[in-house]
């Protein structure tokens, strides 16, 4: 019996490390992956400039799908998802609608493996990149999908605008703080000494001058919203035929900030069959900044398409244009224009940023005033 208890036991051993050691051996196994680069280098990246005259270029991605050895996989269907940084209340990005969505969703044919694509990355903070890979051709080799994270940090520029204009609040808070906590004795019938009354109603005419000064300017960029400044005779149309093929561009023709906007391009022949072998450069362009921010070179799928849902996270027109190409017929442009629809922060993070800067004043005025009081404290010493 003592025998049989001791077999037992070996044995259950034995098989518990047998399992122990397959699930080892299998998460060293090496599996396919997708390798993520970018040019420029993803430390060197920065977020969107908003409101800048100085030219500015998308980041160009590269994904390559390869196998457990390393060697590309031809013949794949990539599915590609990129989601924005998540929403940070307290310290928000220039573009707070944009926080927390998708920014792109495509799917190509990558013959030889890769897919490179050109995309601006709006905001700062930490993207999210979810790549699906499987065979065109059937069981060449199994589907998988890999997540990829990576960081953008917030542009130098703006830590020396916020520095700039807190040194500007501070100034203002230590001026009033030093003329309110200064000694001045009240005359008959005044309720606060002169140098107070005239600094208040200084605050009081600034305050009002800033609120009219946003109101118009709300206005104006409302009325900028609806009248935008761009030449539509230069745009192409969204359907061009010839004797040899036919193009044809569709999608949505009004995109709102923060959502994803759908798009298809068709190609094909003479006799309404697809066209599998063209080459499409699809570009997504600013009207008015002439600022691409999506772009994208491949081959249509099996059935002469190309479908992608791209987010506009500037309220201003965009024009969504793709130039095919082929051994057998010169280049073909079609386009479409899209009115983007912006939309105004949440009232919370204006109140926000108020806070900080009205607080940034108190702390000014809290420091002038524990000066003044130090200095009669020491007077009255004397």
């Amino acid at each position: 019996m003592k025998k049989y208890r001791l077999f037992v036991v070996i044995t259950a051993v034995y098989i518990s490390l047998s399992i122990l050691y397959s699930l080892v051996g299998v998460s060293q196994t090496p599996k396919s992956k997708v390798i993520l680069s970018t040019n420029p280098l993803l430390e060197r990246i920065f977020p969107l400039e908003a409101a800048t005259e100085k030219a500015q270029s998308p980041v160009m991605f590269t994904l390559e799908a390869v196998d457990a050895s390393g060697k590309l996989l031809e013949n794949a269907l990539i599915n590609l998802e990129i989601y924005t940084p998540k929403p940070t209340p307290w310290l928000t990005t220039d573009f707070p609608m944009v926080e927390g969505t998708k920014l792109l969703e495509l799917e190509v044919a990558a013959l030889k493996g890769n897919l490179e694509f050109q995309q601006v990355l709006p905001i700062r903070g930490n993207y999210e990149m979810l790549v699906k890979v499987a065979p065109l051709v059937a069981n060449a080799f199994a589907p998988y999908q890999e997540n990829l994270n990576f960081y953008i940090p917030e542009n130098p520029v703006k830590y020396k605008y916020f520095a700039v204009v807190a040194g500007i609040l501070l100034s203002i808070g230590l001026l009033g703080g030093w003329v309110i906590g200064g000694h001045e004795e009240l005359r008959d019938g005044e309720i606060a000494p002169q140098s107070v009354r005239l600094l208040l109603s200084g605050l009081t005419v600034i305050a009002i001058v800033t609120l009219l000064f946003i109101n118009i300017t709300g206005e104006v960029a409302e009325a900028h919203g609806s009248e935008h400044d761009y030449k539509t005779e230069n745009i192409t149309p969204s359907v061009v035929k010839s004797q040899n093929l036919g193009v044809k561009i569709d999608g949505d023709k009004n995109a709102t900030v923060g959502k994803l906007a759908n798009f298809s391009v068709e190609v094909n022949d003479n006799m309404g069959k697809p066209i599998k072998d063209a080459v499409l450069d699809v570009k997504a362009i600013v009207l008015e900044k002439e600022l691409t921010v999506f772009a994208y070179k491949g081959f249509p799928s099996q059935d002469g398409k190309l479908v992608w849902r791209s987010q506009f996270f500037d309220g201003a027109p965009h024009k969504v244009e793709v130039e095919v190409s082929n051994r057998q017929f010169p280049p073909i442009k079609v386009a479409q224009l899209v009115e983007v629809e912006g939309i105004q922060p949440p009232m919370l993070i204006r109140l926000i940023s108020l806070f900080y800067l009205t607080a940034i004043v108190g702390i000014g005025m809290t420091i002038a005033l524990l000066i003044q009081e130090l200095r009669k404290r020491q007077l009255r010493g004397i």
